[in-house]
Formats: structure tokens, sequence, C-alpha cells
């Protein structure tokens, strides 16, 4: 075998291995996850505050596991707890979905707020798709942008 084939016999090699590791699907029995949403973004030299309206989406990818949402709670910029939006546990059936607004004309939260969502599983599941999608229109001018929630704590912590 001469250089060039064990280059590429390498390579092919590494590029399986970069697949099936991508395609390795996560598994839970919980996690805290934090999601960024946006009150209003700066627009113009000005910086003057465009409003949003900003959906929390989580939705269930396991389709045979359920998922419990325990705590779904809305911060400001500042850090500041601006609201709880659950009282008592919400479960999702497999690839059922909730949803949890800000209301355009709700500002308080700023361009720095953010909601932080619990879930849990009675056994590993897959991992929910949790993200919000920010959206405002005015006049011709319209924006839209989804933020992906990050994992900031698994269960087992």
């Amino acid at each position: 075998m001469n250089v060039k084939n064990i280059f590429i016999t390498a390579c092919l090699i590494i590029s399986a291995v970069t697949i099936s590791a991508a395609e390795e699907i996560s598994l839970s029995r919980g996690q805290t996850v934090y999601v960024p949403v946006y009150s209003h973004i700066y627009i113009g030299d000005n910086e003057r505050p465009f409003n949003l309206t900003s959906t929390v989406s989580i939705r269930n990818t396991d389709p045979e596991s359920p998922i419990t949402i325990t705590e779904v709670n809305y911060y400001g910029s500042d850090g500041k707890l601006l609201k709880k939006y659950i009282d008592e546990p919400v479960t999702l059936k497999g690839f059922a979905a909730t949803r949890y607004v800000v209301r355009e004309s709700d500002t308080a939260g700023g361009s720095g707020a953010n909601f932080m969502v619990k879930w849990k599983s009675d056994k590993e599941a897959n991992i929910p798709v949790i993200e919000s999608i920010n959206v405002s229109a005015r006049s011709q001018q319209g924006i839209s942008f989804t933020s992906p929630g990050r994992v900031i704590k698994n269960s087992s912590e």
C-alpha cells in the first residue's frame, strides 16, 4: 500500500467516525435549560428599541417517553425573576409540544431577557428541543430569529 492509499483510507475512517458521532442520540432524565429571549433589539445608529414578541417552544422529541416540564421562569436583563409561567408541572407526551409567549408590549425583560426551563423524565428520554422564536413587523420592516436553549445543568448534577 502506498502513502496515498494509506492517507485516503485514514480519511475515510476519520469521516466514518465523525459521521457516527454526529448521529449519536443524546438521552437524559432531566435538565435545566437557559433560553435567551429578546423583549427588544436595537436598530439604527441611534439604537432605537424595536419591540419583539418572544415565544419559547418546548418540543418533546422522544416518540415513546413523556417528559415533565417542572419550571418555566422568565428573567429580565438584570437577572430579576419577572414571571413564573407554570404553577404545576406540565407533561408532554411523545412528540407533543407547548409554548410560552412574552407579548410585544411587555418590555420589562429588555434585550438580555431569558427563560429558565427545567424538565425531567422517569427514564432516559431524547433531549427536547427548547428554543425561542423572536418576531415583529412594523411598516415594511420585519424581523424574526430563533435562539437555541443551552443546557446549564443535567439532573444528575
